[in-house]
């Protein structure tokens, strides 16, 4: 099954381009199904068509969903806010404050993807594609399994065995009612299930489109979030520049606008060397519909497939070494010195902050934006775990850290 999402600033189109990939696959004769995890759903404007809660057919072999969130959130988070909410009301909090701070930030994305998973272990399609939310919160969301993952193996455990020893005494001295043992199981499920759901994001027939158009401001986001969405060890596979200005019949009026767009094209080209750009011309109306939509994919992707699969060895991996071993992670655009590393037993640390001076784009001289600060948590593999961090550097926008073999000494 081929997992395709979509994602870029918000208003670059992505939504539609993701449609209307959606549209191609399916007149293509895959079994094909869109989703959405952006809060604000516009799949059904998209098609023009009613669009409801499970997949909905708008075509053959065409099926469009706009996740309910609140379903979801029942599922998979009511045991939580349950155990939270007698905690409000110990604390006092109005009854309808407590229900709006026990929804988790987020929410509806973070269940979107539950329904992607869900969906995916279904069987039932060729296709999957996901219209993700605009970039800062898709980024967020991608990062979260990993980080509660961290929390499921080192502070769960603990809290357990607290609660489960000290019960009575802390439901005495802190007047607060401690959670029951349902409410981890809860979060243990819930955990599990983001897990899976990054493992399937993650995997060889998973990839994400970034979705921008020729401006300077959109650009700058797209290289961060190819950064950090290689960080995070999630493969991009090709870039869409949309509204592009055709330079045929241009007045004077619309030839700076044609002249402004090739200048920042350039820089795409520049920036994201070794990926396929894709461009979808401005068009005078707005593609609705089933028909227009395929129409518009055909017209981007032109002779490509816009199905095949991810090539390469993807973000992250490991090479063998005849003294222990190299850990090969891609940040495209960083530099050393945007790159913080710390080793914390069979954990390494990875985070970027900000340089100082941002790099500049290649070929152009002009100044490029600075990576976001992210922190990575990696788990080392076994083998690895007992090496020695020997050293690391960033070379052509790959983090490679260099361990070394020593037997009998354990890592602190």
């Amino acid at each position: 099954m081929r997992i395709l999402l979509f994602t870029g600033k918000g208003g670059v189109g992505k939504s539609t381009v993701a449609a209307g990939t959606a549209a191609l696959a399916a007149a293509s004769g895959h079994r094909t199904l869109v989703l959405s995890t952006d809060a604000a759903h516009s799949l059904a404007d998209a098609f023009g068509q009613p669009v409801g809660p499970e997949p909905t057919e708008v075509a053959e072999r065409l099926f469009v969903q706009q996740v309910d969130a609140q379903l979801r959130f029942e599922q998979s988070w009511a045991e939580i806010q349950h155990y939270l909410l007698s905690v409000l009301d110990v604390a006092g909090v109005d009854p309808v404050a407590a229900e709006e701070l026990t929804v988790i930030p987020g929410a509806e994305e973070v269940l979107a993807l539950l329904e992607l998973r869900e969906q995916a272990r279904s069987g039932e399609w060729d296709v999957v594609v996901v219209d993700c939310a605009p970039t800062a919160e898709t980024l967020r969301l991608l990062a979260l399994p990993e980080a509660l993952g961290w929390y499921m193996q080192r502070v769960l455990p603990v809290q357990r065995r607290v609660v489960r020893t000290l019960k009575p005494v802390l439901n005495r001295a802190t007047g607060v009612p401690m959670p029951e043992g349902s409410v981890f199981d809860a979060v243990e499920r819930l955990h599990a299930e983001l897990d899976e759901v990054r493992a399937l994001l993650t995997g060889p027939d998973a990839s994400v489109r970034l979705v921008l158009t020729p401006e300077s401001v959109v650009l700058a986001e797209a290289r961060r979030s190819w950064t950090t969405l290689s960080l995070y060890g999630y493969r991009v596979d090709g870039v869409v520049a949309n509204r592009v200005f055709p330079a045929e019949g241009a007045d004077e009026w619309r030839a700076g606008w044609v002249a402004a767009q090739a200048g920042v094209l350039e820089q795409v080209v520049q920036s994201f060397a070794g990926l396929p750009l894709w461009r979808s011309p401005y068009r005078p109306g707005e593609p609705v519909g089933v028909e227009a939509l395929s129409a518009l994919a055909a017209e981007v992707y032109a002779a490509d497939d816009p199905l095949a699969s991810p090539t390469g060895d993807g973000p992250f991996r490991v090479v063998r070494t005849a003294g222990g071993a190299v850990l090969h992670l891609a940040l495209p655009f960083v530099n050393r010195a945007d790159v913080d590393l710390a080793r914390h037993g069979d954990e390494l640390v990875v985070t970027l902050r900000p340089a100082s001076g941002a790099p500049s784009m290649p070929g152009s001289g002009a100044p490029g934006a600075a990576v976001g600060s992210y922190r990575r948590l990696l788990t080392l593999p076994a083998a690895l775990a007992r090496h020695r961090t020997a050293g690391a550097r960033v070379e052509q926008g790959e983090l490679q850290v260099r361990f070394e073999e020593t037997p009998g000494v354990s890592q602190s």
